[in-house]
């Protein structure tokens, strides 16, 4: 790419990313609501509920009850865990000595390590428990009895660990004789105070939850029968949802929860910009834009999604497409539109489906509305953006069930809103005020030869007007040739030069026969006075109110580039080089993509009608020279295009000057 990597340094770029930061912070739910309605005997109408985190499921009153009087026939006893008997014991089995058979050791050790890790408690405790608790590291753990080891069962499965793998050798004999069973000891201690002091308030305490369900594991499947069981489920996660969105930990972890993934999104977004157009960064209002944006749409997910998720299928979110696509190019857009979707995914209930419903739409409605952009032709928009959302509602629903089909009110929901983007589009008309942005309608008007500026020009310059016209259908086609703005292009081509009105008479193409501005004119003097058709143009685009991203093509169709012609005449005439800065053109370099056109145009249109032939490998020639000068001179360093745009650009201006200048048949005169 021939552009800047750097990141931008304006603290304002930063302040605005900020700023959407606390938007999405504040604004991302911080309490669960369950909108689901069900009842016992009833399939399930819903898609398939899978829980979204770990939860408790409660007891109910009957099994309340009945546990309490069940409570007091039964005790579960207690263990402690002693962390230094199984360390010594480790500890020497390490030191052991084992003879010519110390090569037993190391699965020794490593067999005591997995015994131990599990607890040996005396054989005489588990003669009749199914359960018991193991305290340790200040947690009590419930353990099937049949978890832990014996003694006796540990001494088993230390022989058998080491006889399989060393199945040569007679284990059994060696540990007889070294001591090593006499490593296994009692690692869990009966607690029998905490035993009985629970076993006594067990009669009058029971605990209100039967298990618990892991996060990922399937509630409730689409079209299944609720019965108790899962109804049980059911009221336990709607209560664990509704409490705490699924943690019930302190807020504060919440809050930095919630934070991460707004930052993450920001950071998404921002990458999302610097990766497709970096020159967004300079035009503040287009960023600032685009931050209003991704912060209208995570508002309105947000805010219908509490109110009620059903009304999620009727929000437009795809206009918000339309929006961007207003002002920039659909390589920018489908990024951004993609983040600005992204808390609907995370936050909203059947966010996969609406995320990908409203994507598709997104995608969808911005190649059509090329096509179907004015007057009742917009509602042509609407309805293909609804097929493309019933169309993935129908493939969601194939994935379940057909009868979720069925739900039409969901269907409709999604009718209106596809036709509520009709009426909703036109706020770009505010947002276009409100961020002094040039939308397509407004270049379309900018393109219009009629207008009053581009009148005057016609008047005053005809020959400047002349060659904007030329540079306007030659940069046409190299912008259409890339895909880049085409409006935006034509408008900045036709604008470029309007400077030139003040002085035409400065200018070769308006001289009129016999006469010559620069006779008698210093070259310092005649490239002052060439050069000011920048700032005059600058000026008249201020008078007329045009926007600033026109006024950009004045001041970089010229970027910081000298006029060769004076110049060189200046240095022939033995002028100090040191003494130049007057023959370079005080402008900025372009960084768009469209900018690039309009100086490569601009300069090849001139240059074009000082050709003495026509001839396929002239304009080749002649392409190539005015680019790679350009480049040489580091008039693309700073502009958002590749290599291998400016090759087909090149291309696309050979082809055109073709046919521009071939040849012309002559007419044979009549003879007489």
């Amino acid at each position: 790419m021939i552009k800047s990597t750097s990141l931008p340094r304006q603290p304002r770029i930063y302040i605005g990313l900020g700023i959407l930061f606390l938007v999405l912070l504040l604004t991302m739910p911080r309490s669960g609501k369950f909108n689901y309605d069900y009842r016992k005997g009833s399939p399930w109408t819903y898609e398939t509920l899978v829980a979204q985190f770990d939860f408790p499921v409660l007891k109910t009153q009957e099994q309340l009850q009945a546990d309490r009087e069940a409570a007091g026939s039964s005790m579960v006893r207690y263990y402690r865990y002693s962390e230094s008997v199984a360390q010594d014991a480790i500890r020497a089995a390490e030191s052991l000595n084992l003879g010519n058979y110390t090569y037993l050791r190391q699965r020794l050790v490593s067999s005591l390590q997995g015994i131990y890790a599990k607890g040996v408690l005396d054989g005489a405790d588990d003669a009749s428990d199914d359960v018991i608790f193991v305290q340790r590291d200040k947690r009590a753990s419930r353990l099937p009895a049949a978890n832990v080891y014996t003694v006796g069962a540990a001494r088993s499965r230390l022989l058998a660990d080491v006889q399989k793998e060393f199945p040569g050798t007679r284990v059994d004999s060696v540990f007889n004789s070294t001591g090593a069973y006499d490593l296994v000891r009692v690692n869990l201690i009966y607690d029998k105070e905490t035993t009985n002091l629970v076993h006594a308030e067990s009669a009058n305490y029971v605990s209100p939850t039967l298990g618990y369900v892991s996060s990922g594991q399937q509630i409730v499947a689409k079209g299944e029968m609720v019965t108790a069981e899962i109804q049980q489920w059911l009221d336990s996660y709607k209560t664990e949802y509704e409490n705490s969105v699924g943690y019930s930990g302190p807020r504060i972890f919440l809050w930095l929860g919630n934070a991460i993934l707004a930052l993450l999104l920001v950071l998404v977004l921002f990458l999302s910009i610097y990766y497709t157009n970096p020159g967004i960064f300079e035009d503040f209002n287009r960023f600032t834009y685009i931050l209003f944006i991704i912060a209208l749409m995570a508002s309105v997910a947000f805010l219908i999604d509490k109110i009620n998720p059903r009304l999620l299928y009727m929000t437009p979110f795809s206009v918000s497409a339309l929006y961007l696509l207003a002002f920039f190019r659909k390589k920018v857009v489908l990024p951004v539109y993609v983040v600005s979707l992204l808390p609907l995914l995370i936050f909203t209930h059947n966010g996969a489906e609406l995320f990908l419903m409203f994507l598709v739409a997104g995608v969808v409605t911005m190649y059509v509305f090329q096509f179907f952009n004015r007057g009742w032709r917009q509602f042509v928009t609407a309805l293909i953006a609804f097929a493309s959302v019933l169309l993935t509602f129908i493939a969601f629903h194939l994935i379940n069930d057909l009868s979720g089909m069925a739900d039409l009110r969901k269907i409709w929901l999604l009718l209106v809103g596809s036709l509520l983007s009709v009426f909703v589009y036109p706020l770009i008309f505010i947002f276009e005020r409100i961020f002094n942005l040039v939308s397509n309608s407004r270049l379309q008007e900018l393109g219009d030869t009629n207008n009053k500026l581009l009148v005057e020009l016609s008047q005053k310059a005809p020959g400047t007007f002349q060659h904007s016209l030329q540079v306007m259908n030659m940069a046409d086609a190299a912008a259409r040739s890339i895909g880049a703005n085409v409006l935006l292009v034509r408008a900045g081509a036709l604008y470029h030069d309007i400077g030139k009105m003040n002085n035409p008479q400065c200018f070769v193409e308006n001289e009129t026969m016999g006469t010559s501005y620069h006779q008698g004119l210093t070259p310092a003097e005649s490239a002052r006075d060439i050069i000011r058709h920048v700032d005059d143009g600058l000026a008249l685009a201020a008078r007329y109110g045009l926007p600033s991203v026109i006024r950009d093509f004045i001041l970089t169709h010229h970027g910081t580039s000298c006029t060769a012609y004076f110049y060189n005449k200046y240095l022939n005439e033995g002028g100090d080089p040191a003494d130049s800065q007057v023959f370079f053109y005080d402008g900025k370099k372009p960084w768009t993509t469209e900018q690039v056109i309009v100086m490569l145009c601009d300069s090849i249109e001139a240059a074009s009608r000082t050709l003495k032939d026509n001839r396929q490998e002239t304009f080749d020639n002649f392409v190539e020279r005015m680019v790679a000068a350009k480049m040489k001179d580091g008039q693309l360093d700073n502009a958002d295009i590749s290599l291998k745009e400016i090759e087909i650009i090149k291309t696309t201006l050979k082809s055109y000057l073709t046919q521009l200048y071939h040849e012309r048949i002559v007419y044979p005169k009549r003879k007489v």
